[in-house]
């Protein structure tokens, strides 16, 4: 069996989650199948970077992640997350919101199913 690579040295169960149950989140990056999700090809993209989806568990790996089982409606597929692919749509720091102005309002609309002002259909 081929040893196991920690990516990190950080432990991040020391801490509480990041994220939490139900919480509406933005995946940073393209998630491709590393052969853990049935029906899939190894290598076939899950998520592309953009893709929102709802928080539904949360999990530990190696006594050191966080694992966040993510829904994206859009897609159907249910993925397990590292926080660091993900970012919160729901509690966004209110020096964030500021800097985004009216572009924050279309926030709320994401991942809701309701038309963003200004898309195309």
């Amino acid at each position: 069996m081929a040893d196991i690579v920690r990516d990190d040295d950080v432990i991040e169960v020391a801490e509480p989650p990041r994220f939490s149950f139900g919480e509406r989140v933005i995946a940073r990056s393209v998630i491709r199948n590393d052969g853990t999700y049935n029906g899939k090809d190894i290598g076939e993209v899950l998520v592309n970077k953009g893709d929102v989806g709802y928080v539904v568990s949360i999990n530990t790996f190696l006594q050191q992640f966080y694992i966040y089982a993510v829904d994206f409606i859009d897609t159907g597929h249910r993925v397990g997350m590292r926080a660091k692919e993900l970012c919160t749509l729901d509690n966004l720091p209110d020096e964030v919101l500021e800097q985004l102005g009216v572009k924050a309002t279309a926030l709320a609309d994401l991942g809701s199913g309701k038309p963003t002002p200004g898309a195309t259909p």
